[in-house]
């Protein structure tokens, strides 16, 4: 008896896994730049406009990244997920300067890889889009996750509605969560805090033993997932796995979280609006030491002066 058990679960983890490489979506995106030590993840949140879930159409053209995130695995010590907020004043290859963003909607996925690894020193070994319209699903097949924020807040634009504390939110509610930028007094910089934590929140609740008794559940999750994610042309099931680990290991007691070295929020140069400025000393130091894993864990970066 015990052994048909294990045979039947050992297919049906053969079978989901064999399922779920299946149904990844790819995007070229990878510079092919020579290797940096560890493992570096770029993750972009997509608002692409008008899909199902995604930002009403506004006359924008053009998709834009709104989440820009940095996991870098080291070969040893503290893992860490770093948000580079979407106004990064940066200098994008054969464009000029601009909001890192836009690189994004000059080139894509490539381009983006392009710039973000120009500012922080480090090869992107793998890529992840997530299209915005897919947290809401991510969410609700892992039954909701637990927020917290800080503040009363009624944004009409993300339709982000807050009672200052914690509360158990589903997808809707999340995506909201997620987005909210201009009730935020902190803006951007609030927001990948936020994003941050809703990351965290997800994969506290993907817990591979609950998931193992509950096959409907993992079947939802990986179909919301998969849905939602566009990963990079090398990248297969085993990656996403390591992926899925190493973000937990960020959130966790022994991760690393938080911005690079910032001096300016309202940096206006001229042409392109309001930018964020990094710290043209700091920022440099501060991505070698992400790569060797020498910073201590915790919390790093923040509003200047903070």
């Amino acid at each position: 008896m015990v052994s048909l058990v294990l045979v039947v679960v050992l297919g049906w983890t053969i079978g989901l896994v064999v399922w779920a490489n299946g149904r990844i979506q790819h995007t070229a995106a990878l510079s092919g730049a020579a290797g940096t030590p560890g493992t570096t993840y770029l993750l972009a949140g997509s608002d692409a406009r008008g899909g199902e879930g995604g930002i009403a159409e506004d006359g924008t053209e053009g998709q834009r990244t709104d989440t820009i995130l940095v996991l870098h695995d080291p070969a040893d010590g503290p893992t860490a997920l770093i948000s580079l907020p979407r106004d990064t004043y940066v200098d994008i290859p054969g464009h000029g300067p601009g909001k890192l963003n836009a690189a994004y909607t000059f080139g894509g996925a490539p381009l983006l890889v392009s710039s973000v690894e120009a500012v922080t020193g480090l090869t992107v070994d793998h890529y992840v889009e997530i299209g915005m319209g897919g947290v809401a699903g991510l969410v609700d097949a892992v039954g909701g996750v637990n927020l917290c924020y800080d503040g009363d807040v009624d944004d009409p634009d993300s339709g982000m509605v807050w009672t200052a504390g914690c509360h158990d939110v589903d997808g809707a509610g999340a995506l909201a969560f997620a987005r909210m930028r201009k009730a935020d007094p902190s803006g951007d910089i609030g927001r990948a805090q936020r994003q941050r934590q809703l990351i965290g929140a997800v994969m506290g609740e993907v817990s591979p033993g609950s998931l193992l008794l509950r096959p409907g559940a993992q079947v939802s999750l990986v179909r919301a997932g998969t849905d939602a994610v566009t990963f990079d042309e090398e990248a297969g099931i085993l990656d996403v796995a390591r992926l899925a680990l190493a973000f937990r290991a960020a959130n966790g007691e022994g991760g690393l979280t938080g911005t690079p070295p910032i001096v300016d929020v309202d940096y206006r140069p001229g042409g392109i609006g309001s930018t964020v400025l990094l710290d043209p000393e700091a920022t440099p130091p501060f991505f070698a030491a992400v790569r060797d894993g020498t910073l201590p864990p915790g919390q790093v970066g923040g509003l200047p002066g903070s």
